[in-house]
């Protein structure tokens, strides 16, 4: 490798005394000889020193040669990398903002921070993208660059960006459309995307995932807070259990611990009037909460009011056929519970309680759904 080190410390002497036409020779020779070369990462480096010092002195049509090149090899320069990724002119940066695989997420999200909205657009047409760069394309992005997002399949969403894209996504029905064709949308956010949805979005969306129909046909139902059962008289046990409980809350004596003792009581009239107080929702919403095959909801409400395990615990075996749950299942929810961010369980919340409000504008008032007796 000595020869190499010595020809580079020859090029690099040079490149101050050359003419243009000489530099540009010069850049395409010391790039073959990298590309075709095998070099460490300290030789390679030193490679990209020489190559960019080169670059800086070449028109941007023979930029956009170089990029286009080291955009496709895989052992690039980092430092030539960056410096191509960072250029004013979007024909140089583009292809390697869309192909590299030496830039790290923490370049793209300075690029997305620092650049303009072409650059955006390219990084968002990545093979991949992980969810650290498409929070910050979601919210610095315009139309076009958060279209691009939604219909990038190799792009990681978390729930912040996709709860964001929804609320971009009203009066924007192409958006709107896109997101739900995202077979990685959580069942919750998609239910808020559904019923925000137009018509024709829902329509377009049953057309085009037919295993959703009956989530999309339901989703503004259960929202909105509406049973599917019809409502039955309501149980003498109720009226006391909500004198009992709304005493408790105007006392400020209703929390995790009463919430807690009810469940392991398998008091399901107390804690479903104690969780309704607690998260500003109609207790019908909270029944299907509880007692729904699809513990969801329920995990969310209870991260949402920042409950520990044990009390989501004890409110899922409240709500389990016979009180009984297997292991197996218990683990799963357990994982599922750990996963869910607190502000984004929240953001949650704050949605179901704006369309609780809405209903309460538009509907007179419901009858009391039927209550379990204790």
């Amino acid at each position: 490798m000595s020869q190499e080190k010595s020809f580079l410390r020859d090029l690099d002497e040079a490149v101050s005394r050359g003419t243009p036409e000489s530099r540009a020779r010069a850049l395409w020779h010391t790039t073959d000889l990298m590309v075709t070369g095998s070099y460490s990462e300290d030789e390679i480096w030193t490679f990209g020193e020489v190559i960019g010092r080169l670059a800086d002195e070449i028109e941007v049509t023979a930029r956009v040669q170089l990029a286009k090149r080291l955009a496709r090899f895989d052992s690039a320069p980092v430092n030539i990398i960056h410096k191509l990724a960072f250029d004013d002119s979007i024909d140089v940066a583009g292809p390697i903002l869309r192909g590299s695989e030496r830039l790290e997420p923490y370049a793209l999200v300075a690029n997305v921070c620092t650049k303009g909205q072409s650059h955006l657009l390219a990084i968002s047409q990545r093979k991949s993208l992980e969810e650290t760069v498409t929070d910050v394309l979601v919210t610095r992005g315009n139309p076009e660059v958060v279209n691009s997002v939604a219909t990038n399949s190799g792009a990681r969403i978390s729930e912040f960006g996709f709860l964001h894209m929804i609320q971009r996504a009203e009066g924007d029905s192409i958006l709107a459309e896109q997101l739900g064709l995202r077979k990685d949308i959580p069942r919750h956010i998609f239910q808020q995307l559904i019923a925000k949805a137009s018509d024709d979005v829902r329509k377009r969306l049953e057309d085009e995932r037919p295993n959703m129909v009956e989530q999309i046909q339901s989703a503004v139902t259960d929202v909105t807070g509406a049973l599917q059962s019809k409502f039955g008289p309501v149980s003498r046990s109720y009226f006391v259990a909500k004198r009992v409980v709304a005493t408790q809350h105007r006392q400020g004596n209703l929390n995790e611990d009463s919430i807690s003792g009810y469940a392991r009581s398998h008091r399901l009239e107390e804690v479903t009037i104690g969780l309704s107080l607690l998260c500003a929702l109609p207790s019908d919403v909270i029944e299907r909460a509880v007692l729904d095959k699809n513990r969801e909801m329920l995990l969310i409400l209870a991260k949402a009011l920042d409950f520990s395990w044990a009390t989501t615990m004890a409110l899922l075996f409240l709500g389990a056929k016979d009180h009984r749950i297997t292991a197996k299942e218990l683990k799963t929810l357990e994982n599922e519970f750990g996963r869910l961010n607190i502000e984004t369980s929240r953001s949650v919340l704050e949605f179901y309680q704006s369309r609780k409000n809405v209903d309460d504008a538009d509907s007179g008032p419901q009858r009391q759904p039927t209550r379990i007796a204790s």
